[in-house]
């Protein structure tokens, strides 16, 4: 399928089903001199341990990447595929470290990855925000995000750092991300990236509060459930406030109905996953009894996209290529609604990659229902 080329990246998509066939195919694509990084998004269709060989067995480089809920490129939304970006050249240094058992992971063992990294660094000596920046993407069930990326980004201050859960579908079942080619759970990869380049980091959302509020009075915070809203079954009454039955509640329902928190001076998503038998909601972010839930809506979610790429365009006007992090949820919305080929068609002037996520991370921060990622600048070859 089509590939693009600039100043030392190249991007390509493929559908083929074959693992084998289709880790050629990209190769075909992306393949350049000097290659020493690949970043894939892939869809949890293929088989992992599969993959990986076929990967490793065309690719001599770095290899990294997740499992998705749909893959994103210049062509808009992808289902049952890999993107991928190959980095070659000077411009471009990229640092990665993988993080194999999330369960023990410690502000320690953070802080110790940033002085491994530190003294790697090509561009400067310290973490410099203005030519650094961070990915993390890490195991989408693992319910450890916010204590992951908070670690993270205390480290590595004051580098901005974006990044994606790993999903599968809307399975919930198992999500992995690759690390060096292998394909594994209960794990994180960290990228850091040098670059002499412009680039810019970014959030956006298309949610905002109304004057609805619901009480959660009983959770289960380890698993990110909640048990009760307002001192009833909270499955139930959520299904009342939004004036349907419970047994109408599903994904579409979350994705068009979630609800916010405030945290300082800003609004904060927070995602319904899935309703559980004894009548619980299980969350994409932590949760916790007390917390006030504000009911969100949503204005039109192309109009937002389009003035956040009008704004990116500003500060980098001719951009080389951008990843991005983009909810599950959103992807449910613009599909649902029949937006899929205006969403396209903002992509084809892009050059990029990005997968649908389980949540999003945006510097110390885990998020649900954004669209998270990073612009880098250039000039052609």
């Amino acid at each position: 399928m089509a590939t693009s080329r600039r100043n030392g990246v190249k991007t390509g998509v493929t559908l083929l089903k074959d693992e084998n066939e289709a880790a050629a195919d990209l190769f075909d694509q992306i393949a350049q001199h000097g290659m020493h990084t690949v970043l894939f998004f892939c869809s949890p269709k293929y088989d992992a341990d599969s993959l990986g060989s076929a990967l490793k067995k065309n690719f001599s480089c770095k290899l990294l990447g997740c499992t998705t809920a749909g893959e994103i490129s210049s062509q808009g939304y992808v289902e049952g595929g890999i993107v991928a970006v190959s980095f070659a050249g000077a411009h471009l240094k990229i640092h990665s470290y993988g993080i194999h058992r999330l369960s023990g992971f410690t502000l320690q063992d953070a802080r110790e990855i940033a002085d491994s990294m530190r003294n790697e660094l090509v561009f400067s000596d310290e973490f410099d925000p203005k030519n650094l920046f961070g990915m993390l993407l890490i195991d989408g069930l693992s319910f450890l995000e916010e204590q992951v990326i908070s670690y993270i980004h205390s480290a590595f201050q004051p580098v901005s750092i974006v990044g994606g859960s790993a999903a599968d579908g809307f399975n919930l079942q198992e999500t992995k991300v690759c690390i060096d080619g292998e394909f594994m759970s209960d794990a994180a990869v960290l990228i850091l990236v040098e670059t002499t380049a412009p680039f810019a980091v970014f959030k956006t959302q298309h949610l905002e509060p109304t004057d609805q509020k619901m009480v959660v009075t009983r959770t289960d915070p380890a698993r990110r459930v909640v048990c009760e809203i307002n001192a009833e079954p909270a499955a139930e009454e959520y299904a009342r406030i939004l004036g349907i039955p419970a047994s109408e509640l599903g994904p579409a329902v979350f994705s068009q109905n979630p609800v916010m928190i405030r945290i300082a001076d800003s609004w904060q998503v927070r995602s319904i996953k899935s309703v559980n038998p004894d009548k619980s909601l299980s969350f994409h972010c932590a949760i916790d009894a007390g917390l006030v839930l504000t009911l969100a809506k949503g204005f039109d979610i192309i109009t937002n996209l389009k003035n956040e790429i009008r704004r990116l365009l500003k500060i980098i006007p001719d951009p080389r290529l951008v990843i991005a992090f983009d909810c599950a949820f959103r992807r449910l919305e613009i599909l649902d609604n029949g937006l899929g080929g205006q969403f396209a068609r903002l992509m084809k002037d892009i050059r990029l990659v990005g997968f649908n996520t389980y949540g999003e991370q945006f510097n110390s921060v885990h998020v649900n229902q954004t669209l998270v990622g990073v612009v880098i600048g250039g000039e052609d070859e």
